[in-house]
């Protein structure tokens, strides 16, 4: 398995759990957490395969991915709402920097093998990484959390996409780039959450 794909699937994993998280404070059902899950999982992936034009979409060639989401929910209702105490905004900020930093890089390199041009493939990595978490927002009836916590988010995905670009045109193993990038990301997003560093 090569690492692009374990970075897929682990983006996939993270960005459903965020979806648990934020459909269980809403007191959803398990249906509704499927569905959270589901877009906020695939949500970002989805929109980058349309924009590439690349079908079928990665999902429906890999139905393993939504078998896993839905039998995670099912688990995963229950056992939040046991641990719904402890389920804080800041879990929800952390889990959301990793599903941020995995997809963005994943969205990425898909854009560079797919023969993006550069820009192009950062902005690609971009929506991959925010676009299921806007999509999760709306459907939990809240702004979307880029648009609404005045910190670095976009951004943080969008420098972490041009390091690994960087580095790939630098010589850098591709393998080294993907996680570095990532671990970028998703540094760049705590750090300015934690430091309260505003957008102005």
């Amino acid at each position: 398995m090569s690492i692009l794909k374990i970075i897929e699937i682990l983006a996939i994993l993270v960005g459903a759990f965020s979806g648990f998280i934020e459909a269980r404070s809403k007191r959803m059902d398990v249906v509704g957490v499927f569905t959270v899950a589901f877009i906020t999982a695939f949500g970002g992936g989805t929109l980058r395969d349309i924009l590439l034009d690349k079908r079928p979409l990665f999902w429906v060639t890999h139905q393993e991915y939504a078998i896993l989401i839905f039998l995670l929910s099912l688990v995963a209702a229950p056992a939040i709402r046991t641990l719904r105490k402890i389920i804080s905004e800041r879990l929800i900020v952390v889990a959301d920097a990793f599903g941020l930093a995995l997809f963005s890089i994943a969205g990425v390199a898909e854009a560079i093998d797919a023969g993006m041009p550069i820009f192009i493939a950062s902005m690609m990595g971009v929506i991959t990484g925010i676009f299921g978490g806007i999509l999760r927002d709306i459907v939990c009836n809240e702004i979307p959390m880029v648009l609404r916590d005045g910190r670095p988010y976009a951004i943080c995905s969008f420098g972490g996409c041009w390091a690994y670009l960087l580095m790939l045109q630098a010589g850098i193993p591709a393998d080294f780039a993907l996680w570095s990038s990532a671990l970028l990301i998703v540094g760049a997003r705590l750090l300015t959450w934690w430091r309260g560093v505003k957008l102005q």
